[in-house]
């Protein structure tokens, strides 16, 4: 080898080193960036020794894509499971303490209790009072549903806002990586940001990534709707300014193309958005469905009817509600009467009332007087209400509880189905969030930043550049050698 070679081996070597220096270097300042992924200076030989001719990402697209899966699985689960927790403490306080069944057993002791002494009018206020607790917990419980629907409006309002900026970004992003690679230019970094930016995108709804001519990718949702082709489509929303019982909410729609909430406790909704959508249209409104027809059980079975051997129809008695004094229909849910469920002001004695007309009977005239002796130790009426109160009553299937249940069955059903809800969510957002965890975590493995191995690189550039400059020296010694012996 010439001494010219020599020299030309040794700048070639010490520019690479430069380079791969420059590329480790900024590996291990990343390291801690769990979006950047970790670059690899590419060496080939050449004729006066190897030169760096690119440096490229460690990406790996299969596991990007399932982690992105996972993602937008473990995002949709976690929501229906913190909406589970929420709607739990709304409707039955954190120790149960408000819950439906609470307060019917609370109201069936105090009704058994005047049963037992029908003359005390002590006991017959107490009683009265006690299913002006029931109606409360069900007005209060059937507002809060509604108030919270009202707010999933509002998350979802501001993730659709989120979402449009991330696909006015991701075409930004999107463009810089086509006009980079159509120039030759290091579009690293933009390949980055477009990752992470897919991960957000991810959150709200599943992606399906098609890569096309040039690097650019197109977007599509698990539903196969365009999300992103060139230019992002539009994400919609009209959120609502308050809910009431039977109200439907407004569709999010990708490109005129409304999102599906998905179903079950373990849902299948894939993104929040879709797992909003379940929440506010599925889940809460079987909810109240539930509330619903345990107020018109309570309707049906204190409603009083005729004595006096005549026709007139069965009225409501103790409990009436906003469409009362008829009875609502039997075997279907009666939407919005748990929250106008109220104590006839003819029993309540703080406006006046008598409380004796639960054990007497004719707040709707005398054809319905039960005791018609006046008799202050008639019980009959009583002992029939605490009866009816464990009695079948046909109940509805779409509030999503099966069967035929007593009022205070049905009650503690209702308590049991949101427990099962909870118990489910919970433990399936456990199980997809491991999973994404440990998707993430292959995927970091992979194409992230190991600081140990960088800095074993490191050394060995380190090494490499002391090897060139001593070639350097040593051909410098020899021309001062040759130098000196010409001259």
């Amino acid at each position: 080898m010439s001494l010219t070679a020599a020299i030309r081996t040794a700048q070639n070597s010490l520019m690479n080193t430069a380079r791969q220096t420059i590329v480790t270097t900024r590996n291990i300042t990343e390291a801690s960036n769990e979006n950047y992924v970790r670059r690899d200076a590419v060496v080939v030989s050449s004729l006066n020794g190897a030169r760096v001719v690119d440096v490229r990402r460690n990406s790996d697209q299969d596991l990007l894509r399932d982690s992105l899966r996972a993602l937008s699985n473990s995002t949709a689960q976690s929501f229906i499971s913190s909406g589970a927790d929420r709607l739990q403490r709304l409707v039955n306080g954190t120790d149960n303490s408000t819950a439906p069944s609470t307060l019917l057993a609370a109201f069936e002791d105090a009704l058994q209790l005047y049963s037992s002494d029908p003359s005390n009018t002590l006991l017959a206020s107490s009683a009265v009072y006690s299913a002006k607790e029931v109606a409360d917990g069900l007005n209060s419980a059937s507002l809060a549903i509604q108030e919270y629907r009202g707010d999933i409006d509002q998350d979802i309002s501001n993730s659709v806002s989120a979402l449009n900026d991330l696909l006015v970004s991701f075409k930004q992003v999107n463009d810089e990586v086509i006009q980079g690679t159509r120039v030759g230019a290091d579009i690293n970094d933009a390949l980055d940001e477009r990752d992470t930016i897919l991960k957000r995108i991810s959150e709200f709804v599943p992606v399906s990534v098609v890569q096309r001519d040039g690097n650019d990718f197109a977007l599509y949702t698990g539903q196969g709707v365009t999300l992103f082709e060139t230019v992002p489509r539009s994400v919609t929303f009209e959120p609502l300014n308050s809910y009431s019982p039977g109200m439907t909410g407004n569709a999010i729609r990708i490109d005129g193309v409304p999102i599906i909430g998905g179903d079950g406790a373990n849902t299948d909704s894939v993104g929040s958005l879709a797992a909003m959508v379940q929440m506010r249209d599925d889940i809460a409104v079987q909810l109240q469905s539930q509330l619903d027809e345990v107020a018109r059980g309570l309707v049906t079975n204190f409603a009083e009817t005729d004595t006096s051997g005549g026709t007139a129809p069965a009225m409501a008695g103790l409990f009436t509600y906003a469409g009362g004094p008829a009875i609502p229909a039997t075997g279907t849910v009666s939407s919005g009467i748990a929250v106008t469920l109220s104590v006839n002001a003819a029993f309540d004695p703080s406006i006046g009332g008598d409380p004796e007309l639960l054990r007497d009977g004719g707040a709707n005239g005398a054809a319905y007087v039960a005791n018609t002796t006046g008799g202050a130790g008639y019980a009959d009426r009583l002992i029939d209400y605490a009866e009816r109160m464990n009695d079948p009553l046909p109940t509805d299937i779409g509030a999503g509880i099966a069967g035929i249940y007593s009022v205070s069955g049905y009650a503690e059903s209702s308590l049991g189905w949101l427990e099962s809800l909870r118990k489910t969510a919970t433990e399936a957002a456990d199980s997809k969030t491991a999973l994404y965890e440990r998707l993430d975590g292959a995927l970091q493995s992979a194409t992230g930043v190991n600081i140990d191995e960088e800095m074993a690189i490191l050394i060995n550039l380190e090494q490499s550049y002391e090897a060139s400059a001593r070639i350097i020296r040593a051909v410098d010694e020899m021309l001062d050698v040759l130098m000196a012996a010409v001259n």
